[in-house]
C-alpha cells in the first residue's frame, strides 16, 4: 500500500514542474514567431509585388493594350517568384501552425490566401485577353492583397511578448495604408487618364486618403525610431507636395472639367515611387522586428536555463521535515493570495519557489498590461470592419459608402469611430 502511495507521489507534477513549463511555453511562442517572421516577410514583398502587378494590368486595360504589356509580363514573372517564396516559408512553419494551433482565425486567413492566389492565373488570363473591365480587375486584386495583409493581422493577435506585438501592429498598419495607397493610385489614374472624374471617384480619393491617414497614425504609435525616420523622411520628399496638388485637383475638378490625360502618367509614376519607398519603410520594420524576435529568444532561453538549474539546486538540498503551505500573488488588487498544497516541500525550498512564482507573476502580468494598448489597436479595427461589413448588409451600399457613412454617423455624435461602431454591433440583431 505505501509502494503504491509512494509511486503515486512521484508522478504527481510539482509547482516546479509547472513554473518551468510556463517558461517553455514562452519559448515556444517566442520560436513560433522567429519561424513566422520568414512568413510574414515573405507575405510583404509578395503583397507588394501584387501591387505593382496590379498597376501594370490597369494600365494595360485602361489604355486597350497600348501600354505596360511587356512590363507587365516582367511583373507577373516576378510576382510568381515571390509567391513561390511564400509558399517555402509557410511550409516551413506548416507543421508548428497545423500540429499546435494558435489562432484557428489564422489558420482560416491562411486557407482563403492561398485559395486566392489559386484563382490567379485565371484573373490573369482574362486581363490578356483583354475581356474584364480595369474596375473588375482591380477589385479582385485588391481582395487577394487583402487576404494576405489579414493573415498578418491575424498572426499579431496571437504574440504574447508587447515589444513584437507592437511591431507587429505597426507593420499591419504600415501594409495597409500602403495598399490604400495602391488602390488610390488606381482611381487616379482611371479619372485623369479619361480626363475627368466622377463625383463617385472624387469621393472615393478622399476617402482613401483618410483611411490612408489613420493608418500611418497608428504606424507611428507602434514603430520603431528607424522606421519612423525613414516615414518622416518619406513625408519631407517634394513628391509629396505634388501629390496633394494632384489629390486637389481630383477632388475638386468635377464631371464637367476636363484636365490633360498626360496627367495620368505622372500620377501613376509618383504614387509607385511613393509605395517604393512605404516598402522600404515596411522592410526596415520587418528587420526590426526579426531582430527583436531573436533577441528576446535569446533572453528567454537564458532564463528558463537558469530557472532550471536554480529550481534543480533547490530540490538537491536536504528535505525540510517540516512542509509549508505556500501563498502567492495572484496579481489581483483584491490582497487575497491563493495556495498550493506544499507535502514534501521543505520550508526553505518552499519559500525559494515561492520567490520564482512570485516573480513570474509580476513578469507576465506586467507584459499582459504592456500588451493592452497593441491588443486595442487590433480590436478597434476589427470592431470598424464589422460594423462596416454589418453597415453594407443592411443598407445593400459599398464598402466605401459604408465608411464614410460610419465616419459620418462618428461625427455626427461627436465620437469615435470605434465607439460608434461597437453601438451599430450591439444593434446587429435589432438591424436584422
Amino acid at each position: 500500500m505505501s509502494t503504491r502511495k509512494q509511486t503515486q507521489r512521484e508522478v504527481t507534477p510539482s509547482a516546479a514542474d509547472y513554473l518551468i513549463a510556463s517558461r517553455q511555453c514562452e519559448l515556444m511562442n517566442l520560436q513560433y514567431f522567429l519561424q513566422m517572421g520568414k512568413v510574414v516577410q515573405s507575405i510583404s514583398n509578395l503583397v507588394h509585388g501584387l501591387q505593382r502587378e496590379r498597376g501594370a494590368s490597369n494600365v494595360l486595360l485602361g489604355s486597350g493594350g497600348e501600354k505596360f504589356s511587356a512590363e507587365r509580363l516582367a511583373m507577373v514573372q516576378e510576382s510568381d517568384r515571390l509567391r513561390d517564396l511564400f509558399e517555402q516559408a509557410l511550409a516551413e512553419v506548416h507543421r508548428e501552425l497545423t500540429a499546435h494551433p494558435v489562432s484557428s482565425r489564422l489558420l482560416n486567413r491562411l486557407a482563403s490566401a492561398l485559395h486566392g492566389l489559386e484563382q490567379l492565373p485565371s484573373l490573369r488570363a482574362r486581363v490578356e485577353k483583354r475581356v474584364l473591365p480595369v474596375e473588375d480587375a482591380t477589385e479582385a486584386y485588391c481582395k487577394l492583397v487583402q487576404e494576405l495583409i489579414t493573415v498578418v493581422f491575424e498572426a499579431a493577435e496571437t504574440v504574447v511578448d508587447p515589444s513584437i506585438a507592437g511591431l507587429l501592429v505597426a507593420m499591419v498598419h504600415l501594409m495597409n495604408g500602403k495598399e490604400l495607397c495602391g488602390q488610390e493610385r488606381a482611381v487616379g489614374s482611371a479619372g485623369f487618364s479619361s480626363g475627368t472624374f466622377s463625383n463617385a471617384q472624387s469621393k472615393r480619393m478622399m476617402h482613401l486618403v483618410e483611411a490612408q491617414e489613420r493608418c500611418f497614425e497608428v504606424f507611428v504609435s507602434f514603430a520603431d525610431a528607424e522606421s519612423k525616420a525613414l516615414w518622416q523622411n518619406l513625408r519631407a520628399h517634394p513628391r509629396e507636395a505634388e501629390i496633394e496638388r494632384l489629390r486637389q485637383l481630383g477632388c475638386s475638378a468635377g464631371r464637367y472639367k476636363s484636365m490633360d490625360p498626360e496627367l495620368a502618367d505622372r500620377w501613376f509614376a509618383l504614387l509607385s515611387e511613393r509605395m517604393d519607398e512605404l516598402k522600404t519603410v515596411e522592410d526596415a520594420v520587418e528587420g526590426c522586428f526579426h531582430s527583436r524576435c531573436v533577441e528576446r529568444f535569446a533572453e528567454a532561453r537564458n532564463s528558463l536555463a537558469h530557472q532550471e538549474t536554480l529550481i534543480a539546486s533547490l530540490d538537491a538540498q536536504a528535505p525540510d521535515p517540516k512542509p509549508v503551505v505556500v501563498l502567492f500573488d495572484s496579481g489581483d488588487d483584491t490582497g487575497q493570495g491563493n495556495a498550493w498544497n506544499s507535502e514534501g516541500v521543505g520550508e526553505r525550498f518552499g519559500r525559494s519557489l515561492f520567490d520564482l512564482v512570485q516573480e513570474q507573476t509580476r513578469r507576465l502580468q506586467q507584459m499582459d498590461d504592456e500588451l493592452q494598448s497593441a491588443r486595442d489597436a487590433l480590436e478597434e479595427r476589427r470592431t470598424q470592419e464589422k460594423a462596416v461589413l454589418l453597415l453594407m448588409d443592411h443598407r445593400g451600399i459599398n464598402n466605401d459608402e459604408a465608411h464614410r457613412l460610419l465616419r459620418k454617423l462618428a461625427m455626427d455624435q461627436g465620437k469615435k469611430l470605434t465607439d460608434v461602431a461597437r453601438a451599430l454591433l450591439s444593434m446587429a440583431d435589432v438591424l436584422k
